[in-house]
């Protein structure tokens, strides 16, 4: 159990971390985050501002709060907090037949589907398995091999997660919208 909740750590962590630098790796991108917010829920202007900017600091929390042993179980249960909420906004875009692009790694023209809904379902399954991984195992000695079993199997899982979108259009091609619109 102890190489689950080492493997999910790293692998949540990375992804978030993904998730961070697209949204801030200059204006342009938080702008661009900003508006995306703005079009999935109905917000004032400045509410947007502040949503965005807390989804940034949720997520740099939750890096930092899985990079250390002992306040790891509170980086799972935030980042199980936050999801079910990228969820409901996600859900809401869905629902409402908005076209507003998913900027949750940054630039993509792909706009939130269903989806996105399967990609946080994954990444609350990886927060579950951790946490209670986490919890359920004492600290100890670590065997080298197994530990890179656990970092190959946290690559895969942050390369499927952050790269869903490429993933699933091609094994599934672009969604519905993507197809009516010609693109």
């Amino acid at each position: 159990m102890q190489y689950v909740a080492w493997a999910c750590r790293r692998a949540l962590a990375a992804v978030f971390l993904v998730a961070v630098l697209g949204k801030v790796r200059g204006r342009d991108a938080f702008r661009a985050f900003r508006a995306s917010v703005l079009d999935m829920v109905a917000l004032p202007a400045g509410g947007a501002t502040l949503l965005s900017a807390a989804v940034v600091l949720s997520e740099a929390s939750i890096i930092v709060l899985l990079a250390v042993q002992r306040t790891a179980p509170a980086g799972f249960m935030l980042a199980g907090a936050v999801l079910p909420a990228f969820c409901a906004g996600i859900a809401r875009a869905v629902r409402s037949g908005a076209r507003t692009p998913c900027r949750c790694f940054g630039a993509t023209a792909t706009p939130s589907s269903g989806r996105h809904l399967v990609r946080n379902a994954v990444l609350l399954t990886v927060t579950a398995a951790g946490g209670t991984a986490q919890l359920l195992t004492a600290p100890g000695e670590t065997h080298p091999a197994a530990v890179a079993i656990a970092l190959a199997c946290a690559g895969v899982l942050v390369v499927a997660i952050v790269f869903f979108d490429d993933l699933a259009d091609l094994f599934a091609g672009p969604p519905p919208a993507f197809r009516r619109a010609g693109l």
